[in-house]
């Protein structure tokens, strides 16, 4: 083992020291006269190396300790290095933009692209511009919560932010403790969550559909009332059929992968929202006349090219296509259902308080909401439910898609008002 010197720490020679070591180091007639002194007020220095066994040193100025606090900051620096426990100041230095860059390069891999888009929105819009020059030694958290509470607007964005900057912060320990805390770990959400009347979250009743897909055009009429309303399909996967997905024989659509946005470009995803997407969906004879009238519009080719992330969409196969003959998308969606819905007099808007964005009902969502609020009451399982809609947790097929049967509060107020027309409704007087 080597032989520890015995100069370290040693004390650095000073240009403003009068002291006689330092006079022989920094003449007076180079470095100006200064009065003469029997002790030096040089920092000391201490050296010591890294794991990887490269030489650092830090300083002490006298008034800090000097040599006491050089020689108790090797005992401990030595003590993490042995232990390895250490942790290299100069890692932590790094601006929060920088390590964005580093920590991105290998987020950007991992997950759906809506996720990503998502993170990458938060990123943009939210913390580069407020933190994206601090240093990561330098965030604190009373800082970061002013911040969340007072310039981030609404429950999702404070909560969606909170995530991204605590997995931030957190891959900066994990790669050689960057920070030895996580700033981030206990920010609170200070936002009231939104919740919405279950009026405002009610799809449309019978009557009200009739009177939306009576104003659509012939072609989207096919589209909405013949095939989404028939399935409650996700938009992004009836747009991403194809000709191999359809069993004809049992006349059942299998997803296998949906279209999805990503930066303003359709691409193909080979997986679909979750893994609950992957499954068998069976047509009434509505559905299955909407498909048979989009082949024979379209004539796909039977080709099946690879399911796969990308944006070669393979137009020529897709089932379902725009009146021109393109791919499905929010803009060839959106807008004639919207139309649609202000000419039957059923559309509202409202301002979210979240965001301050208007929010427009009924949405083309809502024919999921539609159909399982109709199986549920047609006494199908929620476990076949859940399947028939590609939803991965049972139970939130009941407390988000399932809503109150057509006349149900007329029927609660007949059995309170006992009536004798209630009799039989299971209600009893509790004495």
């Amino acid at each position: 083992m080597a032989r520890r010197a015995l100069n370290n720490p040693r004390q650095v020679r000073s240009k403003v020291c009068g002291c006689q070591l330092c006079m022989k180091e920094y003449p007076p007639e180079q470095h100006g006269e200064r009065r003469s002194r029997r002790d030096c007020v040089g920092s000391w220095q201490a050296r010591y190396r890294d794991p990887t066994g490269k030489q650092k040193a830090k300083n002490f100025p006298i008034e800090d300790g000097g040599k006491a606090a050089a020689e108790a900051f090797l005992d401990k620096v030595r003590t993490a290095v042995r232990e390895r426990t250490y942790r290299d100041p100069e890692r932590g230095k790094i601006t929060l933009t920088k390590w964005w860059a580093e920590f991105w390069a290998v987020q950007e891999k991992k997950g759906h692209v809506t996720t990503r888009n998502r993170k990458l929105g938060i990123w943009t819009s939210h913390i580069e511009p407020k933190w994206g020059g601090y240093r990561l030694i330098d965030l604190e958290y009373m800082a970061l919560q002013r911040w969340l509470s007072h310039e981030l607007k609404g429950f999702d964005t404070q909560k969606k932010a909170k995530e991204l900057l605590h997995a931030l912060l957190d891959a900066a320990i994990k790669d050689g403790e960057r920070i030895s805390v996580n700033p981030a770990a206990h920010l609170e959400i200070t936002a009231p969550k939104n919740v919405k009347h279950p009026d405002d979250l009610k799809p449309p009743t019978a009557e009200q559909y009739d009177l939306i897909h009576a104003a659509l055009p012939p072609y989207y009429q096919v589209i909405f009332r013949d095939l989404a309303h028939e399935t409650g399909l996700r938009p992004g996967e009836y747009a991403g059929l194809r000709l191999h997905c359809l069993d004809d024989h049992e006349r059942i659509l299998y997803i296998k992968e949906i279209l999805v946005l990503d930066g303003g470009r359709l691409r193909r995803q080979a997986v679909p929202k979750t893994e609950a997407g992957f499954r068998a969906v069976p047509l009434t004879p509505r559905a299955y006349g909407a498909v048979q009238f989009m082949i024979g519009k379209w004539k796909p080719k039977a080709t099946r090219s690879r399911i796969g992330d990308g944006f070669d969409l393979h137009v020529e196969e897709l089932l379902l296509r725009g009146p021109r003959g393109g791919a499905l998308n929010a803009n060839n969606l959106r807008r004639p259902w919207r139309r649609a819905t202000v000419q039957a007099g059923v559309a509202r808007t409202v301002i979210s308080p979240e965001t301050g964005q208007p929010e427009h009902w009924p949405r083309i969502y809502e024919y999921r909401h539609n159909a399982g609020t109709l199986l549920h009451h047609r006494g199908v399982s929620e476990k076949d439910t859940q399947s028939f809609l590609g939803q991965k947790r049972g139970g939130k097929v009941t407390w988000l898609y399932t809503h109150e049967s057509e006349g149900a509060r007329e029927k609660v107020r007949t059995a309170l008002s006992g009536d004798p027309a209630a009799e039989g409704s299971g209600l009893r007087a509790v004495q």
